[in-house]
C-alpha cells in the first residue's frame, strides 16, 4: 500500500486544486454577476458611479421621434426638474405642484409606464421662492435595494421601503434658504445620506444615517462670502452664497474623499466624520450647479456663474490648496449647469447656450469647440462612443465621443429637457418638462 501513497497524494492535491480552482471560478463569476446587476440599474443623479457613464453593452438607440422608437410615454403630474432613478424594474422620482405646497414622491413600472406609487410625502404651508427656471422639486433621488430616498431640500427628505411604500423616516428641520430653490441631489455612501445645503443664510453638508435619519455630522463651509454696499457696510448677495451642485466620492493616495462644490470654493471631506480635508477658493464663482469627475488624478469641475472656469485640481493637498492645486483653467464655453463627461484622456461637455467641447484632459488644451444648437441645463450621457446632449428645446444630439467632432444622430420629443437621462437595460428613461418616456429599438 505505500508504494501507491505517493500517487493517492498526488491525485488527493490535483482533485483539491481542481475544487479551489473551481471554487473561485465560481466566486469570480458571482462577483461579476453581482458588480453587472448593480451596474445595470440607475440609482443616481448621472448613473451607477455618478459620472455619466452608461453601462458597457447597453444596446441604446441613437435616434427616435414622437413616433419612432417609444415603448410607452406617461404624463407627469406637478412640475419638477428632478432626474428619474431605475432601481430592479421600478423608476422613482419626485414632483410638486407650482406653488411648492405640495411634495409628491412617484414610482413607475419601467416595463409598461404605469404610475404605480404616488403620494403626497409633504405639505409646506409657506414655501420659499423658487425662481420660475428652477421647480419645487429639482433635487434627484437615490435609491438601494429596499429604500429609495427623497429630498426637495430642507422642506423635507424621506425615506420609503420600496417594496411597500412605508415611510420609514423623514425629516424636515433643516434650516436653510434656498434663495431661488434647491438643486443638490443626495448620496449614499456606506451606511450615510449625505445631503447639501448651500443658501443664501446657511452653507453645510450633512450626513444622516441611513437607517434612522439621525444626523451623524453636519459640517459648516469653511468659505463665507460677504461684500460692502453702497454705504460701506458688510452684506451677504444671496446669490453669491447659494449652490446646487452634488458631490462625489473619491479614492485618491489611499485617501477617501467627498468633493463637494460650494460657492466661491470646492471643498474636499472626510466622508466617515465631516472633517475638512483641503479647499480650492475662487471668489469669482457663485451658484455652481455641477457634479464633479475624477481622473488622472485630477478632480475636474466647473465654477458656476459669473466668470465660469472649468478646473482641474489635484486632490492631494492639505488646508487652503487655492495656490498650488489648482493644475490648468480653461474660460472658454464653460458649462454653468450641465455636468462635464471624462472618456479617456478627454473631457467632453456643453454650455448654457449649446456650445459642446472636447478638451485634453491632462492639459486643458481646446481640441475642438463646436456649436449644437439649443440651451442646456441636463447632464450629457456617454455610452464610451457616443456621447448624448440634451436640451432644453427636447432635441438630443448624439455626437462621437472622440477627437474629431462628428454628429452622429439627431432626435425631438415634443417637450424640453431640464431633467438628466437614465438607463434601463437597453432603454433610456427620459424626463421632459411634462411626460416620461421609455425609448428603446422597437
Amino acid at each position: 500500500m505505500s508504494d501507491f501513497a505517493p500517487i493517492l497524494h498526488m491525485k488527493f492535491l490535483k482533485l483539491k486544486t481542481e475544487n479551489l480552482l473551481a471554487k473561485r471560478l465560481v466566486l469570480a463569476t458571482l462577483l461579476v454577476a453581482a458588480t453587472t446587476v448593480a451596474l445595470a440599474d440607475w440609482p443616481q443623479f448621472r448613473g451607477p458611479l455618478g459620472s455619466g457613464h452608461i453601462p458597457k453593452g447597453s444596446k441604446l438607440p441613437s435616434a427616435w421621434s414622437e413616433g419612432k422608437n417609444i415603448a410607452w410615454k406617461v404624463a407627469l403630474p406637478g412640475r419638477a426638474w428632478s432626474s428619474p432613478v431605475v432601481f430592479g424594474d421600478k423608476i422613482w422620482l419626485t414632483t410638486a405642484d407650482e406653488k411648492g405646497n405640495k411634495l409628491t414622491g412617484l414610482c413607475v413600472d419601467a416595463n409598461n409606464g404605469k404610475i404605480i406609487f404616488e403620494k403626497q410625502l409633504f405639505h409646506i404651508a409657506d414655501p420659499q421662492f423658487a425662481h420660475k427656471f428652477n421647480s419645487y422639486g429639482s433635487p434627484t433621488p437615490v435609491v438601494e435595494a429596499g429604500r429609495v430616498y427623497l429630498t426637495w431640500g430642507s422642506p423635507g427628505t424621506v425615506c420609503l421601503d420600496t417594496k411597500t411604500n412605508k415611510v420609514l423616516w423623514t425629516r424636515d428641520d433643516f434650516v436653510c434658504d434656498h434663495f431661488r430653490g434647491a438643486g443638490s441631489s443626495p448620496i449614499l455612501y456606506k451606511n450615510l445620506l449625505i445631503l447639501t445645503f448651500d443658501g443664501a443664510d446657511h452653507q453645510f453638508v450633512a450626513a444622516l444615517d441611513k437607517h434612522t435619519g439621525k444626523t451623524v455630522w453636519r459640517t459648516k463651509r469653511s468659505v463665507d462670502f460677504q461684500d460692502l454696499n453702497t454705504n460701506g457696510e458688510p452684506f451677504r448677495d444671496g446669490d453669491l452664497r447659494k449652490g446646487y451642485s452634488t458631490p462625489l466620492v473619491i479614492q485618491h493616495g489611499g485617501v477617501t474623499q467627498l468633493i463637494s462644490i460650494g460657492a466661491m470654493a470646492c471643498y474636499a471631506y472626510d466622508p466617515l466624520t465631516g472633517r475638512e480635508l483641503w479647499r480650492v477658493t475662487e471668489r469669482a464663482q457663485h451658484s455652481a450647479s455641477t457634479r464633479p469627475v475624477y481622473g488622472h488624478g485630477m478632480v475636474f469641475y466647473p465654477t458656476g456663474f459669473a466668470k465660469g472656469q472649468l478646473l482641474a485640481v489635484d486632490p492631494g493637498g492639505s488646508g487652503d490648496s487655492t495656490k498650488t492645486s489648482i493644475k490648468w483653467r480653461t474660460k472658454r464655453s464653460v458649462s454653468n449647469k450641465p455636468s462635464v463627461l471624462l472618456i479617456g484622456e478627454h473631457i467632453f461637455m456643453i454650455d448654457d447656450g449649446g456650445i459642446a467641447s472636447c478638451i485634453e484632459a491632462k492639459s486643458g488644451e481646446i481640441t475642438w469647440s463646436e456649436r449644437v444648437e439649443g440651451n442646456y441645463s441636463a447632464s450629457p450621457v456617454t455610452d464610451g462612443k457616443r456621447i448624448f446632449f440634451f436640451s432644453e428645446e427636447g432635441k438630443t444630439t448624439a455626437v462621437a465621443a472622440r477627437r474629431k467632432f462628428e454628429i452622429l444622430a439627431e432626435s425631438q420629443l415634443d417637450s424640453g429637457f431640464m431633467a438628466s437621462p437614465a438607463v434601463h437595460g437597453a432603454a433610456w428613461i427620459l424626463r421632459t418638462k411634462t411626460h416620461l418616456y421609455r425609448i428603446e429599438k422597437r
